[in-house]
């Protein structure tokens, strides 16, 4: 049975053919599914997170489609891993074209009875690793070669994020992230953007309960959850030079949900 039309990519083969990208969270869900589509397009790729396994095995997929991919353990929570992992990729491919900032974590969890050490974790991976990676990356390979491209993979923070006021202040900080770096970064032709995705049935959500994916699928209004390769199409597109005029922009990919569609109960 073929694929619906969402799930198969609408990229040329070489849309980013000479592009060394790196991937981070790129062993699982919406990272792998970035890293095997900029593949397909004909980048070099370069994946990181904290687990050997995951990020092992997307290299030997990558590998088996006739693709180049380097994978190493990496937490960005840690400046030192990232500048060993950033000098890595460029001792391995000699330029950095294109950053995706994938990795983070969170879970949902009420704000009253959220751990400060919990808050604390969720910031430092999901906003202070982003910007870790991103300022490494710029200082020894984009800013120097001329340019690039960087995607950062955030949430729907559109209406708060009550539930995982964590992660939700996090993002917020990665969209604003976003905004100041597009325009600072601009006289070098770095381009900065972000992805606020919806729902994605993936890895990612496995943790949550069938009943909470349920109410999110009949509170979107296109009645369906998302994809990991949705996500990854149009993180390529902003990734490739098809996207030049375009910086500092956040694009929502979640069916219309933040717009639409209260998913936290409130108490009457």
């Amino acid at each position: 049975m073929d694929q619906p039309p969402y799930l198969r990519s609408p990229f040329r083969p070489d849309l980013c053919a000479g592009k060394v990208a790196i991937v981070t969270g790129g062993g699982t869900g919406i990272g792998r599914a970035i890293a095997l589509e900029l593949s397909a397009t004909g980048a070099q790729v370069a994946v990181c997170g904290r687990r050997p396994g995951p990020i092992a095995e997307v290299e030997a997929e990558i590998s088996a489609r006739g693709g180049t991919c380097l994978a190493r353990p990496c937490d960005i929570r840690e400046p030192d891993q990232i500048e060993g992992f950033v000098q890595e990729v460029l001792a391995r491919f000699g330029r950095i074209d294109v950053l995706v900032n994938n990795a983070g974590g969170q879970r949902p969890f009420p704000a009253l009875d959220m751990p400060l050490v919990h808050f604390d974790k969720v910031v430092r991976n999901n906003l202070f690793g982003t910007f870790a990676m991103t300022q490494a990356v710029a200082r020894a390979a984009m800013i120097p070669q001329g340019g690039g491209a960087i995607v950062n993979i955030i949430a729907n923070i559109f209406r708060g994020f009550p539930g995982m006021a964590h992660t939700g202040a996090a993002r917020a900080g990665v969209d604003n992230l976003t905004k100041s770096l597009a325009v600072e970064w601009s006289p070098y032709r770095v381009r900065v953007n972000a992805i606020a995705p919806g729902i994605i049935r993936s890895s990612g959500t496995e943790r949550y309960p069938e009943s909470l994916l349920e109410v999110a699928r009949k509170k979107t209004p296109w009645k369906r959850l998302g994809t990991p390769e949705e996500v990854a199409h149009l993180c390529v597109f902003l990734a490739s030079d098809a996207a030049d005029y375009i910086t500092g922009t956040t694009c929502y990919i979640d069916g219309g949900a933040a717009l639409w569609g209260d998913l936290y109960p409130l108490p009457e």
